[in-house]
């Protein structure tokens, strides 16, 4: 049986965030403008540094999540395979990518029941992306059979305006989102995050979004994957401007963390999150926790599931160092201090 314009597409986006061509070449995740108050009286043992943090009631051992990226082909399945057995062995959150193939066909439900056939207890979020959200005529019982499909302790709805603008396939229109997101919501027996893709989710937006419901927020910010560079390659077409497109991470972070003194929610960093550096100053910013995909795929690719977590494991032992030198003892001290912007050094 051949393979769906869906499936298809999914091999192409692997194939192509393989590739250095689609991440951003100007624009950054903005966490360079931002430096640690060094703090030379510190008392914090080393060793007793605690990473652990929680995200929806569950304990989890790192503020970490291997962010959503495959599903729906049968090179998806081996992919998820692995970056399952690297979360349950972190005991950190997994997402599954867009689960809009399952909504076609369940030629390849196992691509992404294999993570939760390999993840253990560790969180696993669902997919799903705004477009089928916003057309949906039965949007919570759509919802309900994919947090079903993967058992998900929380369900991503990813908003792409950019990518279905430019996608030779795509469906820019959005129009009822936020009513179908409200439903979701009150219906979903999970919580339901809403994720950018790379362009960043402003406090505007995050506010409208929170008003309907959701209880996380993953600003997905610039300097990562452009999946704006993606569908442009894809079509043989070039243009900076858009593949430039967005908002920097540490910007989005910022700002958003603003609505939490008048609602209760999750904030998640990702967009760009590639060393322990950019960990340690997203969760100084205000994320409960970061999220990455392409390096981490990259990693799976190149050195298996062992390289996956030894690259983890790596990131949070520099932000270990970075607690210590800055007197905090846990997540929610670090959290709590405040970054330098870069020109106030001088």
């Amino acid at each position: 049986m051949p393979e769906s314009k869906t499936s298809e597409r999914k091999k192409d986006h692997i194939e192509l965030c393989l590739q250095d061509k689609v991440s951003y070449k100007i624009k950054t995740n903005g966490f360079e403008n931002y430096d640690f108050e060094h703090y030379a009286a510190t008392e914090v043992e080393f060793d007793k540094i605690d990473l652990s943090t929680e995200i929806f009631g569950r304990k989890i051992s790192l503020p970490f999540m291997i962010s959503c990226m495959t599903g729906g082909t049968s090179e998806a399945k081996k992919i998820n395979e692995k970056l399952a057995l690297a979360a349950n062995i972190l005991n950190i959150p997994i997402g599954v990518g867009s689960q809009r193939q399952a909504l076609e066909s369940k030629k390849h439900y196992s691509s992404y029941r294999a993570v939760i056939n390999n993840a253990g207890k560790v969180p696993v979020l669902g997919n799903i992306g705004a477009a089928q959200v916003a057309m949906s005529k039965n949007p919570a019982d759509q919802i309900k059979l994919l947090i079903d499909l993967i058992e998900a302790d929380a369900m991503v709805v990813h908003l792409n305006p950019l990518q279905e603008l430019l996608q030779n396939e795509g469906e820019p229109d959005f129009n009822g989102l936020l009513k179908n997101l409200e439903i979701i919501c009150k219906n979903s027996p999970v919580p339901v995050i809403a994720k950018e893709v790379g362009s960043g989710i402003s406090k505007k937006a995050a506010k409208k979004l929170l008003d309907a419901g959701v209880k996380g927020i993953d600003v997905a910010g610039t300097g990562g994957t452009s999946w704006a560079a993606v569908e442009l390659i894809r079509s043989g077409q070039t243009d900076t401007f858009f593949s430039e497109w967005g908002l920097p991470t540490s910007y989005c972070v910022r700002t958003v963390n603003e609505l939490k003194s008048k609602n209760k929610f999750t904030l998640i960093a990702s967009g760009g999150i590639n060393n322990g550096v950019d960990v340690a100053k997203s969760l100084a910013l205000g994320a409960d926790l970061s999220a990455s995909a392409r390096i981490i795929l990259l990693e799976l690719m190149n050195n298996g599931s062992e390289g996956v977590v030894s690259l983890i494991k790596s990131w949070f032992l520099t932000v270990k160092k970075i607690m210590y030198l800055t007197g905090c003892n846990n997540i929610n001290k670090l959290k709590k201090i405040e970054l330098i912007r870069k020109g106030e050094l001088f």
